[in-house]
């Protein structure tokens, strides 16, 4: 199996990976890694930003949603224009303490509307008409930043990685449940296993391949040690986006020296009955990640991190005839945080009588954002990792 093939197949330090024992893992205690961290929240399937960030004041809103636009006065209003779905009360109070701040209108030139290719273009910060190998956070770990040859450097709390974790030589680290970790470093045939020396140092395939799995072995050890220390009381909504949010807040409090976690759900794809699956959905992402900053403010962390929350695409402006609302373009970004430079709605609404076909006009490349988090929360210039410049913005 080629080097390549063997990253893009295990996602390099996925916890699928079982590790011999007779390989030294890395030395990693006392670990400390400057700076803030970045966590990115998915939302998969392309969630509806007009009923999530609601116009309320727009009449063109509730003439092209008669069934399923939210009633104004169920709104969670933000200023005079526009408020939040019902369901995102921990969004609402978010908002309140400062710690939020909301792009409209985000997406990219030439939208494609296939979940798929979309969310490629995402992980991977490429145009439309590109097609990458490598997402964006993994040419960061490629690129030889500090602390990024560090399995743990940046996680994805799931079985399987992003593209946009996967890079050609390093690739983030992927647990679900880091509790089955354990059960990954007892094994007890791999911890038998054993391996001439030679065969273990040379520049071949097969080193590399032990030399991954050490790695692996050696971010193992690391996550589970930080996430055994101290666990948490604060109670999450029983799903597994909460659970997700948790464990992640375990790990920061634990002082875990990761720089990027990555976690999300899935079921945004509302094509029919929007209104009760998306409330349902959005009541998980907002008193989720509401809970989530509760934590990181109680232990002193909430100003060292920053939580984007984006998802592929929008949906189209006119319901459609099954109560639900089909692929569009352009939606929002949120960006949450307690060392924001400003908070608030940071652009002007989209525009719903400046239409493409029924779409809405993206007026801000995510690419922007993405280059923001680069060079002023990662600390690494963004125009290596995103082979283009884009100017950064200032939230942060």
């Amino acid at each position: 199996m080629k080097r390549r093939d063997f990253l893009q197949y295990t996602g390099l330090t996925s916890a699928s990976i079982l590790v011999p024992g007779f390989l030294k893992a890395f030395d990693y205690r006392g670990l400390e890694l400057n700076g803030k961290r970045l966590v990115i929240v998915q939302l998969s399937g392309g969630n509806d930003g007009l009923n999530t960030l609601v116009p309320f004041r727009n009449d063109l809103y509730y003439t092209a949603r008669p069934k399923i636009a939210i009633p104004q006065n169920e709104v969670l209003k933000l200023n005079d224009d526009a408020g939040f779905h019902p369901a995102l009360s921990g969004f609402k109070k978010l908002y309140d303490e400062g710690l939020m701040g909301i792009y409209n209108s985000v997406g990219y030139p030439n939208p494609d509307r296939s979940h798929f290719r979309s969310m490629d273009i995402w992980h991977t910060a490429s145009n439309s008409d590109e097609y990458y190998t490598a997402g964006w956070i993994g040419r960061l770990l490629d690129s030889n930043c500090p602390g990024s040859e560090n399995s743990w450097y940046a996680m994805e709390v799931d079985d399987t990685l992003s593209l946009a974790m996967k890079g050609q030589n390093r690739s983030g680290f992927a647990v679900k449940d880091p509790s089955k970790l354990k059960q990954l470093l007892n094994d007890p045939f791999y911890a038998n296993l054993q391996v001439d020396a030679q065969i273990k140092e040379a520049n071949t395939e097969l080193a590399f391949l032990y030399k991954t799995m050490a790695s692996t072995r050696a971010g193992a050890e690391y996550i589970l040690d930080t996430v055994q220390k101290r666990s948490l009381n604060s109670v999450y909504p029983q799903h597994e986006f909460g659970k997700s949010m948790k464990q992640i807040a375990t790990l920061i409090n634990n002082g875990i020296g990761s720089k990027i976690f990555y976690t999300g759900l899935s079921g945004f794809d509302t094509h029919i009955r929007q209104t009760e699956s998306q409330a349902r959905l959005l009541q998980v992402v907002g008193d989720s990640i509401y809970q989530f900053c509760s934590d990181l403010k109680a232990s002193g962390n909430m100003n060292d991190t920053v939580i984007m929350v984006f998802s592929e695409f929008g949906r189209r402006v006119k319901q459609n005839a099954s109560n639900g609302t089909d692929h569009g373009t352009a939606n929002q970004v949120y960006i949450i945080g307690g060392g924001l430079k400003r908070h608030g709605i940071y652009n002007q609404m989209t525009d719903l009588s400046m239409l493409d076909n029924g779409d809405l006009i993206h007026t801000m490349d995510f690419r922007n954002i993405y280059a923001t988090l680069l060079d002023k929360v990662i600390g690494i210039n963004s125009t290596e990792i995103l082979q283009r410049k884009f100017d950064p913005l200032d939230f942060v």
